[in-house]
């Protein structure tokens, strides 16, 4: 990527050759030429938000700035970036966004997020330490930035408005009001689940900001949730992995069925382990519990799990990619014991039947619906 401060050569996390998808784009080209260009004074304080591969932070590195993100993912792939361009560990402070913000900003970029729930969150949390003289800039693709976003900067910051766009990105500008009332972010949001989905019906669901879905049970876990596989007969202890877990509501129905198991929750966003754990909390729950951020199942030993439940996204960020799925199967056929299953539910065009067949040697359908199906894979 060629910017004023350097060249630095980077990369998505984790590294993939088959992945074609670069660890920048042109909204972060045009925040970094716009200050070059306008020589704004990146002196003091400086936050970035919403970094998706560590490009800003990288670039900016001489300026010691802050990265607050909810991604693990993120935070890895910016640390390989900074080590490759020769950069101390210790110049880029990384946070995630359940940790406590900087007390003062003078700088705050913003990458727009995809959700604007997370966008929300995080600009009623950084604004107490946003003052008159902060320079506040957001950047993204022409795509990303609606009306309800510029709504969002001025409402929680102050008066807002956006450049022209240039390949297909924009900026956004906001000059801080210290005047606006300053009111709590909104999140975590809370909803009771329906019945007739097994044993989580009726039972609490914790969302932060950011979350799949938040305020509501998505169709795919609905239908999950009616299909998840029983405890064996006769009892005895099994672990299993909610994958990608979300906001817990899968491992918590299991650990609700089956309280003899042990449910490990893993997602690679910090806002939905926090989830997961509050969730599984106000289930009220007595079997054992552990949360990890993380990438995927990277962080368990290899063939130590009698089970892995998964609804994997198909997106990352903006690109439809099967990407992560496939690391996901990969990971999770690894974590299993010999015996061991994989239970995966997604949209029927997404052929995941092809991928698990070619990863574990056989695949069946459990169930499925005209828009989705749940598949099970046994490691042989």
């Amino acid at each position: 990527m060629t910017t004023a401060w350097g060249e630095p050569v980077l990369t998505r996390f984790p590294e993939d050759p088959r992945d074609l998808l670069r660890a920048w784009d042109a909204s972060d080209e045009y925040l970094l030429a716009h200050l070059a260009e306008e020589r704004v004074p990146l002196a003091g304080t400086v936050v970035v938000v919403g970094d998706r591969w560590g490009a800003l932070v990288t670039a900016l590195a001489a300026h010691r700035p802050t990265q607050v993100t909810d991604s693990y993912l993120t935070q890895e792939a910016t640390r390989a970036n900074l080590a490759r361009a020769g950069v101390p560990s210790d110049a880029v402070r990384l946070l995630t966004t359940q940790d406590p913000p900087p007390e003062r900003i003078d700088v705050l970029l913003v990458r727009v997020p995809k959700s604007l729930a997370l966008l929300e969150d995080q600009l009623a949390r950084l604004a107490p330490s946003v003052h008159e003289g902060t320079v506040v800039v957001g950047t993204g693709m022409v795509k990303e930035i609606h009306t309800s976003t510029l709504a969002l900067f001025e409402r929680i910051l102050g008066p807002t408005r956006t450049s022209l766009a240039r390949k297909k990105a924009r900026l956004i500008f906001c000059a801080p009001d210290p005047s606006l009332e300053r009111t709590a972010s909104p999140w975590p949001l809370a909803y009771r689940l329906p019945e007739g989905i097994g044993a989580a019906s009726g039972h609490t669901v914790v969302n932060h900001a950011g979350i799949f879905c938040a305020d509501r049970l998505d169709i795919g876990t609905r239908f999950f949730l009616k299909h998840l596989p029983q405890a064996a007969a006769g009892g005895g202890e099994r672990r299993v992995v909610d994958l990608g877990c979300g906001n817990g509501v899968v491992g918590t129905a299991v650990a609700l069925a089956d309280p003899g198991a042990e449910v490990l929750f893993t997602d690679e966003s910090f806002q939905a382990v926090a989830s997961a754990a509050a969730t599984y909390r106000a289930s009220g729950a007595a079997g054992r519990a552990e949360f990890l951020v993380g990438d995927g199942p990277a962080g368990v030993a290899d063939g130590s799990v009698d089970l892995v439940l998964s609804n994997p996204p198909f997106h990352s960020h903006q690109a439809t990619t099967d990407t992560t799925a496939r690391q996901m199967f990969a990971g999770a056929r690894r974590a299993l014991r010999p015996g061991g299953e994989l239970w995966v539910v997604g949209n029927r065009h997404l052929t995941y039947h092809v991928t698990l067949r070619r990863l574990f040697g056989n695949c069946r359908t459990v169930a499925g619906d005209p828009k989705f199906v749940v598949l099970r894979a046994v490691k042989r």
